[in-house]
């Protein structure tokens, strides 16, 4: 007798395999309410039960920047537990580990911190100074250090990364993915309950000075207690983020973005869709996706990597160039203000840019990131009343910025 096979089926397996095989893709596009933009590898996972609720490329490789330092902590904690070392313990700087290259604390020469302050360093202030410190301590050099790291990745199951210093800080052979990164969250999580809570700490003072957090996922979503922001030019804007809501944890990595509000913006994406997934435990399991791929690629190069980047996915309505920053962000409000008249609820975002024109200096204001047909219609209410608008496509608005003159 012929068995039927159900129609789900198929769809079934495409969707499985989908999740399960291979990714060796490092940037592709995503979708965003303003249009198409590229970006790295993505990843979310729930944390009990380890299933993927969304995966980009997950197992493609990049470049972790200072999301490195999640391995330091961990390794850093798993003293602490083992009593090995202390919170209250100081920590001191050799020469080496005082002249790594910013972001670093800025601290007399001899000046020693706690552990627990160097906990704090590192999250909120992503400290590389701190970091070396930290693995000179722990392992007696970087190198021995960054040995550890990589037999603890092999521990946890992180066959994609590859460590070679304990700050994040370039060096082409070292590298992770997603899939890696949101098996070290799950990790840090689990495994130090007691030390976890530092995540969401959002200020610390060393030598007089206050440090607060930059990790704007913690304020953006509700539930949100971590983890860590990491940046190089090579390695573009990466976030590992957690959060806990409604008896879950969610863990995710996002990577590979030119700016970091995109990144945050879309982290928060992400996690909305990922809990309102009910999937009865179906989907495949973090530690099935497969990495592959052996060189990341390289998000902004050494020309791109500049300050005043647009790099947003939606046109611009330039509203005007103006002689000084109040009467440029001025326009800015203006401009919004006629956009919620006329009942749009997505206002673009502020994009002001300082210009150099011989001996002059003036302030464009462009109502950047705009949804599609909003920046047209900006412009024809400014110019029924014959006011200056313009409508600039992103790939127009490139340094110098010379067109934005007037």
């Amino acid at each position: 007798m012929r068995r039927l096979r159900s129609p789900l089926v198929p769809i079934l397996a495409t969707l499985l395999a989908s999740l399960a095989a291979p990714a060796t893709a490092q940037l592709s596009t995503i979708q965003t309410p303003t249009g198409p933009l590229v970006a790295g590898p993505s990843i979310v996972v729930d944390a009990q039960s380890g299933e993927v609720l969304h995966q980009r490329n997950a197992g493609a490789p990049f470049y972790p920047a200072s999301i490195t330092k999640l391995m330091t902590l961990y390794l850093l904690f798993e003293d602490l537990k083992a009593g090995r070392i202390r919170l209250q313990d100081k920590l001191g700087f050799s020469d080496y580990a005082y002249n790594q290259q910013p972001s670093k604390l800025v601290l007399p020469r001899g000046y020693q911190i706690t552990i627990e302050q160097a906990i704090l360093a590192l999250i909120l202030r992503s400290a590389n100074d701190v970091a070396v410190a930290v693995g000179e301590r722990l392992n007696g050099s970087e190198a021995a250090f960054a040995q550890r790291m990589n037999a603890t990745a092999h521990r946890l199951g992180m066959t994609g990364s590859t460590f070679r210093n304990p700050s994040g800080w370039k060096d082409p052979a070292q590298m992770t993915t997603a899939r890696d990164m949101a098996l070290l969250g799950i990790a840090l999580a689990r495994d130090f309950p007691q030390f976890y809570p530092y995540f969401n700490a959002h200020d610390v003072i060393i030598n007089n000075v206050r440090i607060g957090h930059t990790v704007r996922f913690l304020d953006m979503y509700p539930g949100a207690d971590g983890l860590k922001t990491g940046f190089l030019c090579s390695s573009g804007f990466n976030l590992v983020a957690s959060a806990a809501r409604d008896g879950r944890r969610l863990v995710g990595v996002v990577a590979g973005f030119r700016r970091s509000d995109l990144r945050d913006e879309y982290a928060v994406r992400l996690f909305d869709e990922a809990l309102q997934l009910r999937t009865g435990g179906a989907r495949p399991k973090v530690w099935q996706i497969d990495n592959a791929g052996s060189k990341p690629a390289t998000v902004l190069s050494d020309t791109d990597c500049v300050p005043a980047r647009y790099d947003y996915a939606g046109d611009g309505a330039w509203v005007g160039t103006f002689a000084n920053l109040p009467a440029a962000r001025q326009a800015h409000r203006a401009a919004q203000a006629k956009l919620a008249s006329a009942g749009r609820s997505w206002l673009g975002r502020e994009w002001i840019v300082d210009i150099v024109m011989g001996q002059q200096r003036k302030f464009a204001t462009v109502i950047a990131d705009l949804e599609p047909g909003a920046a047209g219609q900006l412009c024809g209410l400014y110019q029924a009343t014959r006011q200056f608008c313009q409508v600039v496509p992103p790939h127009q608005i490139v340094r110098p910025f010379h067109n934005l003159w007037r």
